[in-house]
């Protein structure tokens, strides 16, 4: 549940960087996506074919700040996107680090303080950071969306202990992995974890087929869910037999 809308798929989907418009609608069709992100930029190059894909695609719109890295920046970017777009949602991002492009924290609680204010469902692109979430929380967001990894890199959930801590310290708060997610495998084990879904763009745009690749982290994101919900097995640190030793023939 999303500031009130409950989805049925738990894969969100980025719309940058795809080889051809044709291939950006078959991806999101095969991905099962309810909500597809995009920035301004985005739909300032994308032509008269970007949009119809995205009227077409019947998902709900998550517009983004990408390249903002000034809260004031954030906001009047946010502002612009909610009249063009028509939707409260906006994806908050304020990078602070132009090699990682981790956000800047500071920063991004400032925009979410004034923007949550103004009535926007703020989805915040955060860190793992407990404190930075909670001061998040305070500011009005509903949602928090920390990082897997930095974007674009493909590496996964590098801080897996940072991440069970803040699904532990946030238990009621929808907790979307934003950013570093390449594998299916990978948006498996974050649904393992308990967040309750996944945002992804390059590993399916730039696949060599993008199409099949939707449909692959489709599948992992619902498998990792049901995973979670029916109760993964403990880990051990002995060997345990699967077959009891009651019953096993003697030998003399």
């Amino acid at each position: 549940m999303f500031y009130g809308v409950e989805l049925k798929t738990r894969l969100m989907l980025g719309t940058a960087q795809y080889p051809s418009p044709a291939l950006l609608r078959e991806a999101i069709a095969a991905s099962g996506a309810e909500v597809i992100t995009l920035s301004l930029r985005r739909e300032g190059t994308g032509g008269a074919a970007f949009r119809e894909i995205i009227k077409r695609s019947g998902c709900r719109i998550l517009p983004n700040t990408a390249g903002c890295h000034t809260a004031r920046e954030a906001v009047t970017t946010a502002r612009m996107a909610r009249e063009l777009f028509g939707t409260d949602w906006i994806k908050l991002e304020v990078i602070g680090h132009a090699d990682t492009l981790q956000p800047d924290p500071f920063a991004l609680i400032e925009a979410a303080r004034i923007l949550c204010a103004e009535g926007f469902s703020v989805f915040p692109y955060t860190t793992e950071n407990l404190i930075v979430g909670e001061k998040l929380i305070e500011a009005g967001c509903q949602v928090l969306m920390p990082w897997g990894a930095p974007i674009g890199s493909g590496q996964g959930l590098r801080n897996l202990e940072g991440l069970r801590a803040m699904r532990a310290h946030f238990p009621d708060v929808p907790l979307v992995i934003d950013a570093g997610i390449g594998a299916p495998s990978q948006a498996t084990q974050a649904m393992e974890l308990g967040f309750d879904a996944v945002l992804l763009n390059t590993a399916v745009a730039k696949a060599t087929d993008p199409v099949g690749m939707a449909r692959a982290f489709a599948q992992a994101v619902e498998a990792g869910r049901l995973a979670r919900s029916s109760g993964l097995m403990p880990q051990r640190d002995m060997a345990q037999a699967s077959t009891p030793i009651f019953g096993m023939a003697e030998l003399a």
